[in-house]
């Protein structure tokens, strides 16, 4: 790291503060804070909402997932696209959620079944959310010491300042803060991103990677989809549980529940989705290129000398780290003066990203979902706007300060995608059958829910105590006596390699699944009103005004065909051309998919063809991913303004703080 280099990152720094100092004007009402007012357009809240899905913990966790599998995900991962059409197209649960106007999850819950519900949702949400981000600033700290070169004895305060800095824009504006910053690091990421994807092409160069694709042992192939069979973590099965893991767990992930409420309306958050796809271009191209280019660092004789100083510096560090820290090792090898500066500016920018995000939901959630309610048996007197967001900026406090606890005390014993998976799995897996049959089922039952939960809580925290090793103690208590079953089926489990937390997570989804239409059925209750609870019908009346007339601007006449497709009557003529292209792209490489599949069982080609097809892939790929950057920013750049715009002549309502009225 030279002077440019911790320059660049600094004012980068220097430049969101500027803006999230102008943006806290407009987050000291209770929904501006928790949803920016529901004020976001559609590119806004694509580019916003992707840079806070995407930080070093994700960039981490793909580094190490296609360091070992290479192309081969990016193949299987095709399987995913008839899912991703399908939400676009319908909406599937964003549309719904957030005509319901609720500011959380937890209180849309609340609607539709009870408030004891809430409350304990709202308890498992928080904690396991918590639990799960808890490693995030963590894993950021070792990645960016490895990349900078810093002393690793500065882990403890870098974990502070990067905590201290995350907190610090919460506080300055909320959701409104949150989003605007995102934007920017969004935008900044992806240009930086293209230009380490163009610099590592040609520094490596393709024929080297080739090379080392194609040195791989057998069974373990890096271009070969079909050639994979000896890989037991990321393989078919991992992708095809995680297509419908997309399907069924759709916003049951809290981490950036302020965004599932935040849109303009209820078709802007459809199609702010239906855009997201061509965001997701760029991100994943350099989670492949950038650990493809490494590995290629580390074998190819070209690169020895380099190789040696990686391998010097992974050997002063934990066993347990190696993973983790060998692609930020190798990029400050690889990187030259300036762009290993921009690098750490995109990876802080990324890690700011997902960290006020998810400071800002747990901490909304702990205090909406939680303690509101609550408090609602003993008075029904509201607290004041200041009051209300003074404690959820306590509460972000609370959660940072345990994260840095947790931060120093814990380390994983699996890929980090794998811990992710299975801690989510605590809420998701339950909670995704209780979204979506409270969204789009009249017949689902208060009880069925709580079983449903019940289920998928139970059976994600014995995966974690049996994956994480760390049932020692309890199976003690088990030996020899009536429960001695468990201690064989815990011990087993935790030897086999093959059961991983993904196939374990959708066991305990499709347990729940069961669970929620088995009870719903045998137990009925009255039908739910769900017109009600969707502002639909005679009950539109009880929108705001404002929204109201938003819903119905761009209402206009459409053939039956396109509505059954999902281009509903709110779709402009720019509209459905925008969704028509952006779905031509995904039913595209479902063909390519399907037909390489077949002829590849078929006619089995070489390594070398399918080298030869990654490489058209990784530049075609690229290309796309420069005209979106530039189509999403000029898009992106109006919205803001538009929302600038909204905000200084909107009139925040008092009583949207997120109570249900008649709720208990």
């Amino acid at each position: 790291m030279t002077l440019l280099d911790w320059a660049i990152p600094a004012l980068f720094f220097v430049i969101l503060l500027g803006f999230a100092l102008h943006a806290r004007q407009f987050g000291r009402s209770v929904a501006g804070f928790l949803v920016g007012n529901r004020c976001a357009g559609r590119y806004l809240l694509c580019v916003s909402h992707a840079a806070s899905q995407v930080g070093v913990i994700t960039l981490v966790w793909s580094f190490q997932q296609n360091y070992d599998v290479g192309f081969t995900s990016i193949w299987w991962a095709f399987v995913e696209n008839p899912v991703m059409i399908l939400i676009a197209l319908t909406g599937w649960v964003l549309y719904r959620f957030r005509e319901t106007r609720a500011l959380t999850l937890a209180q849309f819950l609340e609607t539709r079944y009870s408030q004891n519900f809430r409350i304990f949702c709202g308890i498992v949400a928080f904690a396991a959310g918590v639990l799960n981000y808890a490693i995030f600033p963590a894993v950021t700290a070792r990645f960016l010491i490895a990349l900078t070169g810093l002393p690793a004895e500065s882990f403890p305060w870098l974990m502070a300042i990067l905590l201290t800095t995350a907190v610090t824009f919460v506080f300055l504006g909320g959701q409104v803060t949150v989003m605007v910053c995102d934007f920017l690091q969004g935008v900044f990421c992806n240009i930086v991103f293209l230009i380490v994807i163009a610099y590592l092409m040609i520094a490596i160069g393709w024929g080297r990677m080739e090379w080392m694709l194609l040195e791989q042992p057998a069974g373990h192939s890096m271009v070969n989809p079909l050639a994979i069979e000896k890989e037991s973590q990321f393989n078919v099965v991992f992708w095809l549980i995680s297509a419908f893991t997309i399907l069924y767990t759709m916003k049951a992930w809290q981490g950036g529940a302020a965004y599932n409420a935040a849109a303009l309306t209820p078709h802007e958050a459809k199609m702010s989705f239906v855009l997201e796809g061509w965001r997701w271009r760029v991100l994943l191209l350099v989670a492949l290129v950038i650990p493809i280019a490494v590995k290629t660092l580390m074998m190819h004789p070209d690169f020895a000398a380099s190789a040696t100083v990686v391998q010097n510096h992974l050997t002063s560090a934990e066993p347990t780290q190696h993973a983790l820290l060998r692609v930020p090792y190798a990029l400050s090898v690889m990187l030259p003066a300036g762009l290993l500066g921009l690098m750490v500016a995109a990876m802080y920018g990324s890690y700011l990203a997902v960290d006020n995000t998810y400071l800002h939901s747990w901490a909304s959630i702990g205090v909406q979902d939680v303690l509101m309610p609550i408090r609602s048996r003993f008075t029904a007197q509201p607290w004041s706007p200041a009051v209300h967001v003074g404690l959820i900026k306590g509460a972000v406090v609370l959660v940072a300060i345990f994260a840095w606890v947790f931060g120093m005390n814990f380390e994983s014993k699996q890929y980090i995608a794998m811990w992710a998976t299975i801690t989510g799995a605590v809420f998701v897996a339950g909670a995704g059958s209780v979204i979506i049959g409270g969204l789009y089922w009249k017949r689902g039952t208060t009880a069925a829910a709580w079983a449903a939960m019940i289920v998928g809580i139970t059976c994600s925290l014995y995966a974690i105590v049996t994956k994480e090793g760390i049932a020692a103690p309890f199976l003690v208590f088990l030996q020899g006596g009536p429960f001695e079953w468990v201690e064989r089926g815990t011990l087993a489990l935790q030897n086999n390699r093959w059961m991983t937390s993904q196939i374990l997570f959708f066991i305990t989804a499709m347990l729940a699944v069961t669970t929620y239409i088995s009870i719903s059925l045998l137990f009925r209750k009255p039908d739910f009103d769900l017109d009600r609870m969707l502002f639909r019908g005679r009950w539109r009346e009880l929108l705001p005004e404002s929204e109201r007339a938003h819903r119905e601007e761009f209402v206009s006449r459409r053939p039956r065909w396109l509505e059954r497709l999902g281009f509903t009557r709110e779709f402009s003529r720019t509209d459905t051309i925008i969704t028509w292209i952006t779905m031509a792209w995904p039913l595209f490489w479902t063909a390519v998919f399907v037909v390489g599949t077949l002829l590849g069982y078929l006619l089995k080609p070489s390594d070398q063809v399918w080298t030869q097809f990654w490489g058209w892939y990784t530049w075609a790929i690229f290309v796309a991913g420069c005209a979106v950057v530039i189509w999403f920013t000029i898009g992106g750049v109006r919205d803001l303004l538009r929302m600038y715009a909204y905000l200084r002549r909107y009139r925040a309502d008092a009583h949207d703080d997120g109570t249900v009225d008649g709720g208990a």
